[in-house]
């Protein structure tokens, strides 16, 4: 049997979820020139893990990751450069949430279903998992 103790840390180690999925922004992202000059849509889903129980159990949004401000910081980054890669953009990303919020790794999903390629599809994508240093 465990110890209490041993039930809190493994408590503890769970990692909860924000997640916004499907946001849609237009960007200027892609190897060739007429990508970068025309743009296009691209899709984005985040998740952001932290600790949820203190604004769970608290009603407090102060305790939390406004929604809002992910949202905008993805749109920020999405929306105000141009890159080449989608693998970039992604990185880009997910380093701007480490950086903005109090998360212990994001996952960003990068989904491109207008890129140059033969035949029928719904996107193309990448997808980056990382970890606060």
């Amino acid at each position: 049997m465990h110890s209490n103790t041993q039930q809190e840390d493994a408590y503890q180690n769970l990692m909860d979820k924000i997640f916004i999925e499907g946001m849609v922004f237009f960007g200027r992202h892609g190897v060739l020139p007429v990508e970068r000059e025309a743009g296009q849509r691209f899709l984005a889903d985040v998740t952001l893990y932290l600790d949820l129980s203190p604004a769970g159990c608290g009603d407090d949004l102060s305790k939390t990751v406004d929604y809002l401000d992910v949202y905008g910081t993805v749109e920020e980054v999405v929306c105000g450069r141009s890159f080449r890669l989608i693998e970039t953009l992604a990185e880009t990303v997910a380093a701007a949430l480490l950086e903005r919020f109090p998360v212990s790794e994001v996952s960003v999903r990068i989904r491109k279903p207008g890129a140059p390629l033969p035949g029928f599809f719904e996107a193309v994508g990448v997808e980056v998992l990382r970890r606060r240093k």
